[in-house]
């Protein structure tokens, strides 16, 4: 995926091992196969039974672990973390797993997501003497937690699992246990699998097939597991409601070869660029994908349109993270150094270029010019998601609608900032039943707040951008 030019930043990604003695180093495999879900920075904290211990850094998995590190981290049991970061800033201690020590154990937690009511949890913490060392909302689940120190451990984790709001997928682990959770809607994937006797937990089904784990079911919204050397125990936080899964999880940030909610990624994405071709179509010669999260739903525009599919784009797959840009000259370069257009293919042509979605412009801006200095005779840009017009607070970083393009300009003043001689987007009609085709149920269902605004939770005053509030 091309997150550093597309302006749109994944979230995270958890994955967690009980009963294995190579725990650290599945974890390590388990984190490279979510690594798109987060490229700031990684950590692995493992227990032997007797003690956590924590290795963690900036940077890609590679970056951050060492053959010798990852020996260090003995333990049969572990939980890791890719990040992104969403809530708070950047720094060291922000990078999760967060562990903290206490005359009573260690607790370890790693969470994918972003709670809605944090800023005002932070405030009465601090209020009763709790004295926060990140800027984390993650560290804000380790105060309730402990702060419920009169009750046995999982009940003091359910507990503070009900005062927090918004989206989470959570792994907490102490010396002897590992507790996995998933908010009570659902809005982030989170699944079980084994590995002969020992049980995973990852943030996508991809991760089971890298490591070698068989898929056994998804965490239901709602549901607190407890897995430890006894075996794996379900409890619930919280009633049933109805689910609302992020729909960008299909749109672009889970891999095309991970299966949410039953449906496969892939076959979905096809389904969008199907239903994109249905609703909007056009004569043209060939159809293209912005690699890599495009070319699905690039395939199933080509497919029922009748259009040629053809790698009219290609990414640059030794391209390392630039750290380095001086000049604003040099930062156009940017995206020519990932991306180049085939002018063998697009060279006159009239080309439908489909992209998963437009978030501030910039980059279908510059897609659309490199395809004509190839050649192109046309660029007609289909986008195979409805417009992102609202901000997301669980998870993404679009917290503020004055970023985002579709949110202060129309479809035809969209269509002319990015130079495309046509431009249309997928309904949300279109989108819903791509996703589910028609299945209505308690267990199904999507957040589609980004483009409708219509928010699955309620939104605090300060959970919102300063441009949101004026």
């Amino acid at each position: 995926m091309l997150g550093e030019i597309k302006g749109l930043n994944e979230e995270c990604g958890i994955f967690g091992v009980w009963g294995h003695q190579d725990s650290a180093q599945l974890t390590y495999y388990g984190l490279h196969a979510l690594q798109h879900r987060g490229q700031e920075g990684a950590g692995i904290v493992t227990t032997d039974g007797e003690q956590l211990k924590l290795a963690k850094g900036h940077g890609l998995i590679n970056e951050v672990f060492s053959e010798n590190q990852l020996d260090d981290l003995s333990g049969h049991a572990s939980i890791g973390h890719v990040r992104y970061a969403t809530a708070g800033d950047g720094g060291y201690e922000n990078i999760q797993p967060l562990l903290f020590r206490s005359q009573t154990g260690g607790l370890a937690l790693a969470h994918n997501g972003n709670l809605v009511n944090a800023q005002a949890l932070k405030n009465q913490l601090e209020a009763q003497g709790s004295i926060l060392q990140t800027t984390s909302d993650t560290e804000v689940v380790a105060h309730l937690i402990k702060r419920a120190r009169h009750l046995p451990l999982e009940q003091a984790i359910m507990e503070a699992l009900s005062m927090i709001k918004g989206a989470y997928a959570f792994l907490v682990m102490t010396e002897d246990r590992m507790f996995v959770a998933n908010d009570p809607r659902g809005l982030r994937p989170l699944s079980l699998g084994h590995l002969g006797e020992s049980w995973i937990v990852s943030s996508e089904t991809c991760a089971f097939d890298v490591v070698g784990a068989e898929y056994d079911r998804e965490i239901d919204p709602g549901e607190l597991l407890i897995i430890s050397d006894e075996g794996v125990e379900s409890k619930r936080f919280s009633a049933p409601i109805q689910r609302t899964l992020c729909s960008m999880e299909y749109v672009y940030f889970s891999r095309p070869d991970s299966n949410l909610d039953g449906k496969n990624v892939h076959a979905s994405r096809k389904r969008m660029g199907k239903s994109l071709a249905e609703e909007a179509p056009i004569d043209a010669d060939v159809v293209t994908g912005v690699p890599d999260s495009s070319i699905s739903a690039a395939i199933g525009y080509a497919e029922a349109s009748g259009i040629p599919y053809e790698l009219g784009l290609i990414k640059n797959r030794y391209v390392g993270r630039t750290f380095i840009q001086p000049s604003q000259e040099l930062r156009e370069q940017g995206v020519k150094m990932k991306l180049s257009a085939v002018r063998g293919i697009v060279e006159g042509k009239k080309v439908v270029m489909v992209d998963d979605s437009i978030v501030r412009g910039t980059t279908s801006r510059r897609i659309v010019k490199m395809l004509k200095e190839a050649g192109a005779k046309e660029v007609h840009v289909r986008i195979a998601s409805p417009p992102i017009k609202n901000p997301c607070y669980y998870g993404i970083d679009t917290s503020n609608s004055g970023e985002l393009i579709a949110a202060n300009n129309s479809v035809e003043e969209i269509e002319e900032q990015i130079g495309a001689d046509s431009l249309a987007f997928l309904s949300v009609q279109g989108l819903n039943d791509s996703i589910y085709q028609g299945e209505e149920s308690l267990r199904h269902g999507g957040c589609m707040a980004c483009f409708t605004g219509n928010y699955p939770t309620e939104i605090y005053p300060n959970t919102m951008h300063p441009y949101e509030k004026a």
